[in-house]
């Protein structure tokens, strides 16, 4: 009996690298903590970790050779072979006395370029994964007369008519077109500012590079001496005729070419400094029309998807895949809107954060479809009517398919029920916890009763019963919901109920009638209670002890609850003398019966959601007791009046007399 990890669900934390293989069409993100996700069509998902914890600089896939080449923060390469179900390193090369800053695999070639913070480019053979020894030197690439250092390697390229010669990119605005056969340089292009990408026009005559002062200029091979076209896409046009004003850089420029139409620019950031709210922006530019898509998260890095590999074809885009640092976007690049693809993976676990989870493997055949059927909504509006374009990879579903389902519990109340039967999870249904609850108004979160200020719905505990199909959540703020299904909309009052546990010996005893004669009515006795306490505080004003009062308060009004999971019944624990109640922190559910117990530090509680009435609610101390709690004489429930009112005797007698109390104290404990 051995665990091992079958999957890993949800979204790569803290990505830093992407690539795609165009034929086989998948897709590999690399994060800060040296794991590689590799993602193909919906079920296709595949981890690895880098066994030193490096964070991943670049990942270029082996285009349709099933392999893959990573380069780690701490100076090494790695090649992976995917051809297995398990991907592993086949070859590993470190690099001691230089960085590494960028990598470069042309299609179907044997060398990869490497390019150091030094500014020099090193050639690895791909196949034995070791260095050729051929060495572009940063002061043979740049011109002897120029003395100052150009900076780290920023970009290589190799040329898509000729792929004997390589284009380097360094950073301060350097650009080498160099020829590796007679291992000299062809021309050098300078700018005044530093370069951060550099994307070829697919005829190999042109090159588009991208500045930090947010301006993309164009380059002739012919005319290297200056740009022939520089523009700075979202800069204001000046009103004197001066160059517009500069930008935030272009971190990465994509300059794609289309048979029957415009080429395609697209690259991330750019935006003008003015507009400092504004969200990170991916813009794309297609002849005249300028669209910027705003994201909700910063872009770590971005890739057009074209429909050749070849690098000296039309390269005819058709998609974006964007990576995001908490999310992954496709952009359908063939229709003018722009619209985005329906993403099939389940990316938004962490939506909002997980707070508890569940697993039931043998859940009865019918469920998964019943909670979908409930839970499928409508096809959204606006997404792109295309197939989600990472289609590659192929995958089994193995010998034992048994239903399986995952419940999440989430910071902001709601839950949802996952299909996890396939490798991939699919949601089928999700609950809102919160409905049941009126929404708290801002300001008033002082003044009311809350115990949590943030996220006072988080779920902290679940129970369903799979057969039953009963199903209760107990929440962060005290409070127990019982769920019932009903494939039906009903419009109904929510039941609730309220329920006192406390934990202080003085409250536990009723002392005899002898000793205190029974008040009728409490208030009455508070004025001279007040009297008899003295100095001491036991006894706050009315008004501003907080007593017999839940943290939140449901909805009373009557509410309509669509099919699916509808609340039954609301527990709450409530404030005792001023003390907040303390989170529930064991939940059971018999649904044969129709009983749920629940208890925290002061006690346990047992609720009948048939009748909806408490059955049982004892202190830790009955619980622990010497004595056996079930030979009690049976006894109403006091009504909450009479609660108070005995309690502040017990408290005004005590300041009274301090001995008789201790005597009651210690003849109750032995």
């Amino acid at each position: 009996f051995v665990l091992f990890q079958t999957v890993r669900h949800g979204f790569p934390y803290l990505p830093t690298a992407l690539a795609f293989d165009p034929v086989q069409k998948i897709l590999a993100i690399g994060t800060r903590t040296g794991a590689i996700r590799i993602l193909g069509r919906p079920g296709v998902d595949c981890y690895c970790q880098h066994e030193s914890g490096a964070a991943v600089l670049q990942l270029q896939f082996l285009i349709n050779e099933g392999a893959l080449v990573s380069a780690s923060a701490d100076d090494a390469l790695h090649l992976w072979n995917l051809r297995q179900k398990r991907p592993a390193i086949l070859h590993s090369l470190k690099f001691n006395r230089e960085r590494i800053t960028y990598c470069h695999l042309p299609f179907q070639s044997k060398w990869l370029y490497v390019g150091t913070e030094r500014g020099n480019t090193h050639i690895v053979n791909i196949e034995s994964f070791i260095l050729s020894g051929y060495v572009i030197m940063w002061n043979k690439a740049i011109e002897l007369s120029t003395k100052t250092h150009p900076g780290p390697v920023v970009h290589l390229s190799d040329s898509p008519r000729d792929e004997g010669k390589l284009l380097i990119g360094y950073e301060n605005g350097t650009v080498v077109f160099w020829d590796l056969r007679s291992k000299r340089a062809d021309l050098r292009a300078y700018y005044d500012e530093a370069i951060h990408s550099v994307a070829w026009h697919h005829e190999g005559k042109q090159f588009m590079c991208s500045h930090s002062d947010g301006s993309l200029t164009l380059w002739n091979l012919k005319s290297p001496n200056r740009p022939f076209q520089t523009t700075i896409p979202h800069g204001k046009i000046q009103r004197d005729g001066k160059k517009p004003e500069s930008c935030k850089p272009i971190l990465k420029v994509e300059y794609k070419t289309c048979k029957n139409s415009e080429p395609f620019v697209i690259f991330s950031g750019g935006l003008s400094y003015d507009k400092a709210c504004r969200r990170p922006s991916l813009t794309i530019m297609h002849g005249k029309a300028i669209t910027v898509l705003e994201m909700d998260h910063p872009i770590v890095d971005f890739l057009t998807l074209c429909e050749t590999p070849y690098p000296n074809e039309f390269q005819e885009p058709y998609a974006v895949v964007v990576l995001l640092e908490k999310d992954l976007i496709v952009v359908d690049l063939t229709q003018s809107n722009f619209p985005i693809f329906e993403n099939p993976y389940p990316i938004d676990i962490h939506e909002s954060p997980v707070t508890c989870t569940e697993y039931f493997a043998d859940c009865p055949p019918d469920l998964i479809p019943v909670l979908y059927s409930v839970g499928a909504k409508h096809k959204k509006q606006g997404y792109s009517n295309k197939e989600w374009p990472i289609s590659g990879g192929a995958w089994n579903l193995g010998g034992q398919t048994y239903p399986e389902i995952i419940i999440t519990g989430h910071a902001d109340g709601s839950v949802k029920f996952w299909d996890a039967s396939a490798i991939t999870l699919q949601m089928l249904y999700k609950l809102k916890t919160s409905k049941v609850f009126e929404k708290q108004k801002l300001g008033e979160g002082k003044a009311t009763a809350e115990i949590v200020e943030e996220d006072p719905f988080a779920v902290q505990m679940m129970y369903w019963c799979p057969e039953s199909r009963i199903f209760c959540v107990a929440g962060v703020s005290a409070y127990v919901v019982v769920y019932r299904f009903s494939k039906h909309e009903v419009n109904t009052e929510i039941a609730s109920l309220e329920v006192r546990l406390q934990y202080e010996v003085e409250d536990i005893i009723t002392p005899e009638p002898e000793i205190i004669p029974p008040f009728p009515d409490a208030s009455s006795q508070l004025p001279s209670l007040k009297s008899l306490s003295g100095s001491t505080n036991t006894v706050a004003c009315e008004g501003t002890m907080k007593d017999s009062i839940p943290c939140l308060s449901v909805k009373t009004r009557p509410v309509r609850m669509p099919p699916g999971y509808q609340a039954d019944l609301v527990i709450q624990l409530v404030w005792v003398d001023g003390e907040p109640p303390q989170q529930i922190t064991s939940l059971a559910v018999n649904s044969a019966y129709g009983l749920v117990a629940f208890g925290n530090c002061n006690g346990l509680a047992v609720v009948d959601f048939m009748q909806k009435t408490v059955l049982l609610s004892m202190g830790t101390l009955d619980l622990y007791g010497s004595s056996d709690p079930y030979q009690r004489q049976p006894r109403s429930p006091r009504k909450s009046k009479q609660f108070a009112a005995d309690n502040f005797c017990m408290r005004g007698l005590s300041n009274f007399y301090p001995d008789l109390t201790k005597r009651i104290r210690t003849s109750y404990q032995s």
